[in-house]
């Protein structure tokens, strides 16, 4: 049961994975700039963690469900993995919002333009 929070994340990101592989969201667009981008975001949130951690705002919190291995004080393996999840999450809604608004775009454009053929005239 130790570990059932890191298996949950596991499955997470190995869902966040085949969602951005069917629909090329994100590391399946350009691998190279999602690796640099979600590794800034992580590096990012780690830091801040690091230092609400230092400043007494965050700690470690005790469940049965987590591994307890610490990859420094009061910082669970955990957050590691949530937070590559989370930054994952993000890119992959970012990038999917992104192909949702062009395609009603593309869609709109193809309406009018069709509307513009029957009528004899062009835009």
């Amino acid at each position: 049961m130790g570990a059932l929070y890191l298996v949950a994340l596991g499955i997470s990101l190995f869902g966040m994975a085949m969602l951005d592989r069917r629909f090329t969201l994100f590391f399946w667009r350009d691998a190279g700039r999602a690796f640099v981008t979600l590794l800034i975001g992580v590096v990012f949130f780690l830091i801040w963690d690091i230092v609400g951690i230092d400043a007494g705002v965050f700690f470690r919190g005790e469940t049965s469900f987590m591994t307890g291995i610490q990859i420094a004080p009061e910082l669970p393996l955990e957050e590691v993995f949530f937070l590559t999840l989370l930054c994952y999450l993000t890119m992959n809604l970012l990038a999917g919002t992104r192909l949702i608004v062009d395609r009603r775009a593309s869609a709109r454009d193809a309406s009018v333009r069709d509307a513009s053929a029957r009528q004899g005239g062009t835009r």
